[in-house]
């Protein structure tokens, strides 16, 4: 099929892309202390050399004592982060690349550093990393309060170092999404509640409070899915009323794009249609979508963390999707870890140059 669908420039509100490609987030771990480096700048500085549209960072934390649970992990707060994150914005920006921040809270995620400990009280919904399994304490309304002001300032800092949008990351069973899901939040209070909508209002809230610090025409994304990293089979919405109901008031609220993760991008979401998730959230909401999941490679990236390797594989499927305007825009991952030169590859024909990815890459920053 004609990559032109894909090579079309995307315009909402300040984001400017030159085509519908974006580097998705992916976890890196090389920031020592959560610091960004000079290697870290010149990572995402290839990228953007390589006319990816859209670089979405690493999962950045946000300013609460146990919102990482590695210490390599990048904070998005703090004297010597911050100017380290300004450093990788103007990289990015010389290199003629366009980016966003994706700001985090891992909630009740295990610690990933035998040698480490996470120095603050666990926050969580209810006490649980899992259904069943408890890890921490339930999180007061001023623990709440503080966590909803650390994504608004963290936001508000973003724009301030010149970053073009920013990212929530609300999927994959982290604290946004441990909210969400009725299997770790067990809450009696207003963040809680029997129905999908009635848990969103942490989402919300923290929705409102970054649009009340960047105005009404800073880009917010964020990134939901239905699959945890808990639970790979968890659904959040099982009909599309259900995710009407889910997503409308995140819109509401000051969502402008929604980045609807799966594992493999071509999977049907409900029976009945061959929408995926992205295509069900625009067609639903009305907001641009990005899809993702296993994009232009054969295999999906959590058989990658068992040591499985991938070969390139076609894009028609995608480019057929996004032709008929199911999505908006498409995020790719491994594929970019292993090769920044990826996008060029494809938009020049080059497919035959085109390079697998194996796990290793994933213990390397290049």
């Amino acid at each position: 099929m004609s990559l032109d669908c894909l090579f079309q420039p995307f315009q909402f509100k300040s984001l400017k892309l030159p085509n519908r490609l974006v580097m998705a987030p992916m976890t890196r771990s090389f920031s020592p202390g959560g610091v960004p480096t000079a290697q870290v700048a010149q990572y995402y500085e290839r990228r953007a050399k390589a006319a990816v549209g859209l670089i979405i960072s690493e999962g950045t934390v946000v300013n609460r004592p146990s919102s990482s649970n590695d210490p390599n992990v990048p904070r998005f707060w703090g004297d010597d982060a911050l100017p380290a994150w300004k450093k990788v914005i103007d990289s990015v920006h010389a290199a003629g690349g366009v980016m966003a921040p994706q700001l985090w809270h891992m909630g009740a995620t295990r610690n990933r550093r035998l040698q480490w400990d996470v120095p603050g009280p666990i926050d969580c919904p209810s006490g649980l990393s899992s259904p069943g399994k408890n890890y921490g304490d339930a999180m007061t309304d001023a623990a709440i309060a503080d966590t909803i002001a650390a994504f608004a300032q963290a936001a508000a800092d973003a724009q301030t170092l010149g970053f073009d949008a920013i990212e929530l990351h609300g999927a994959h069973g982290y604290l946004i999404d441990q909210f969400l899901w009725d299997g770790t939040n067990q809450r009696s209070d207003r963040f809680g509640g029997k129905t999908l909508v009635e848990r969103s209002r942490f989402a919300v809230e923290i929705l409102k409070a970054v649009r009340a610090r960047v105005g009404p025409d800073y880009p917010v994304i964020i990134r939901l899915s239905q699959w945890k990293q808990q639970d790979y089979a968890a659904r959040l919405a099982t009909t599309p009323q259900e995710m009407e109901d889910w997503l409308r008031p995140m819109a509401d609220a000051g969502a402008d794009i929604f980045h609807c993760s799966q594992r493999r991008f071509w999977e049907p979401e409900f029976e009945g249609s061959d929408l995926n998730f992205a295509g069900w959230a625009k067609k639903l909401v009305g907001k641009p979508t990005i899809t993702v999941g296993s994009v232009g490679l054969s295999g999906e990236f959590i058989a990658a963390f068992g040591g499985e390797s991938s070969k390139p594989a076609s894009l028609d499927e995608l480019l057929r999707r996004l032709d008929r305007g199911d999505f908006d825009l498409v995020a790719v991952g491994r594929a970019l870890i292993s090769d920044p030169q990826w996008v060029l590859k494809v938009r020049d024909g080059l497919h035959d140059q085109l390079l697998d990815f194996a796990p290793s890459a994933l213990g390397t920053l290049f």
